[in-house]
């Protein structure tokens, strides 16, 4: 190495106490710019409001203010085009970026750093990150609800069995079955929106962990950045990571549902049950067994979950025992965070693709549904109807159960005189609540499997469900987001197009999700590519 590069590297921004350069070892072990770029067009962002505020409040000049600003255009720029060089010896993307202005502009850009650390600095970046993220995924989760509901509508009536135990329970409809995925679905991307507001809160300003002596304008920097307002404790403000736990404690849940899904449709796609085929579009085979062909997305989309799960597990192992305020630990609360949302988006992403690519066997199903006496539990509800208590109702049904065992039939076809042969309550309107199509009819509670619940239209069940759910208008309400409907079609590289929920958007009140998308679509970009750098919308 030349004496200019050993000298450049030696020129830590915070290297002037210091008489001798960290050993290579060290550099390397300590380096997170190898992951954390990825922050670099938050942290541009944040150094822009920043540098905003301190102007305003005659911390540095006004062509200083549009020194720094210019400069950020051009560093920004350099990064989107890959002509940015990302220093390992800069240690991070804020050091990377603001060592890279000073080459550019010189003087103007040492007077960035005032009355601001790198502790709030990051947290800014972080919190920003995040914010996005949750955009992202809620509109991924979203177009996988209207791929489950397109499912859904694809296959109305269709009766299949259901399951307690992974024993034959009571019939319930298809649909009925899908929306409830859609309901768990609704439910993660609550929990991700309410995630998002208690996280958007500004920490910049609090600096190492103190705050500053300087006259800054806190709510200045936070309300250009979209914030909802500064955080109150600046030890808090640097030393907390319980946004980040409650963001990957949310994309755990949403992992575990998605790992659900899958477990039943690799069950169902098997031999063995036969209720589901996917197309060749979303299969693989076998390289030693021809005949092979295996739902592997949605294998995987079950085997990512742990990995999903894991990065929450570390987060919390690493939180543990920390003491106030800032640790160096932390700097490892970002490679799980970048991994969970990479990871989720692309589990949301195959699972809305292999929705779209499935079909449900039903001729195979209406063969299978005679199996397990499915109608049992009408039957005992037809007997309560007649006075008979529960209890007592139950001991009959069983006995029934037990006497189909014994000739090998189904309840619906023991003979009246048969019935009456257990008791004599059994009237001919017997026949009326036997057999899975009659047993479905009879439902009639609010939020069961019968048809006018689970498909009056599915549509218009889902917009009065969940979707326009108050709650969720209220979250968005609270950070100051405006709910005006997007264009019906738009593109995010990565993605595909979207245009597929145009009934979506114009039947719902879209603008709760895709909204915040827009805003944001460069994000969603990145993470998918998993390069780090974002492709506008």
């Amino acid at each position: 190495m030349n004496q200019s590069a050993k000298k450049e590297k030696e020129a830590k921004l915070w290297g002037g106490r210091f008489e001798e350069s960290v050993t290579d070892a060290v550099e390397r072990f300590t380096e997170s710019i190898s992951y954390d770029k990825q922050l670099y067009k938050h942290d541009i962002m944040g150094s822009r409001a920043h540098a905003s505020m301190l102007a305003h409040q005659r911390l540095m000049s006004d062509s200083d203010r549009d020194s720094i600003l210019q400069g950020l255009d051009q560093i920004e720029k350099q990064i989107e085009a890959g002509e940015f060089v990302w220093r390992t010896d800069r240690e991070d993307v804020h050091m990377n970026i603001e060592a890279a202005l000073t080459d550019l502009i010189g003087e103007p850009a040492k007077k960035l750093h005032t009355a601001r650390s790198r502790n709030d600095q990051v947290l800014t970046d972080f919190r920003l990150w995040c914010r996005d993220a949750i955009d992202a995924i809620v509109l991924c989760i979203k177009r996988l609800q209207v791929s489950l509901v397109m499912l859904a509508e694809k296959n109305e009536g269709l009766i299949v069995p259901g399951y307690t135990h992974l024993q034959r329970a009571q019939p319930v409809l298809l649909q009925h079955l899908l929306l409830a995925y859609v309901e768990q679905l609704e439910r993660d991307a609550g929990r991700l929106l309410d995630c998002r507001v208690r996280l958007n809160f500004c920490p910049l300003g609090a600096c190492a962990l103190a705050g500053t002596g300087l006259p800054i304008d806190g709510f200045m920097t936070s309300d250009a950045l979209g914030f909802t307002a500064p955080l109150r404790n600046s030890i808090d403000a640097v030393s907390d990571r319980d946004f980040v736990l409650e963001f990957l404690s949310a994309n755990s849940i949403i992992a575990i549902h998605l790992s659900r899904i899958g477990e039943e449709w690799v069950m169902w796609a098997s031999e063995e049950f036969g209720f589901l085929t996917p197309s060749d579009s979303v299969s693989t085979g076998s390289s030693i067994m021809p005949q092979k062909k295996n739902p592997d997305p949605m294998e995987l989309v079950r085997g990512k979950s742990a990995r999903v799960v894991g990065d929450l597990v570390s987060l919390l192992v690493l939180c543990k025992g920390l003491p106030h305020a800032y640790n160096r630990d932390l700097q490892e609360d970002k490679e799980p965070v970048f991994d969970s949302v990479k990871t989720i988006v692309g589990m949301l992403e195959v699972s809305a693709e292999f929705a779209q690519n499935i079909t449900f066997n039903q001729e195979r199903i209406r063969k299978a549904l005679p199996a397990g006496h499915l109608d049992a539990t009408t039957l005992a509800d037809y007997l309560v109807k007649k006075g008979i208590p529960f209890r007592t109702s139950h001991d009959i049904v069983g006995r029934a159960v037990g006497l189909c065992v014994s000739k090998n039939c189904q309840l619906k076809d023991l003979s009246l005189d048969e019935l009456r042969s257990i008791n004599p309550v059994f009237e001919k309107d017997v026949y009326e609540f036997l057999g899975v199509e009659n047993s479905i009819k009879k439902f009639c509670s609010y939020g069961s499997t019968a048809a006018t619940h689970s498909a009056n239209p599915i549509r218009k069940n889902l917009i009065n469900g969940r979707l326009t759910n108050p709650h969720h208008r209220k979250s968005i309400a609270s950070v100051s987001y405006q709910h005006q409907n997007p264009p019906k079609e738009y593109q995010l590289e990565g993605l595909g197009s979207l245009s597929h929920l145009s009934f979506f958007v114009a039947e719902l009140d879209f603008g709760i999700s895709a909204s915040m998308a827009l805003h944001s679509g460069f994000f969603t970009a990145s993470v998918l590519s998993g390069s780090g750098v974002g492709a506008a919308v």
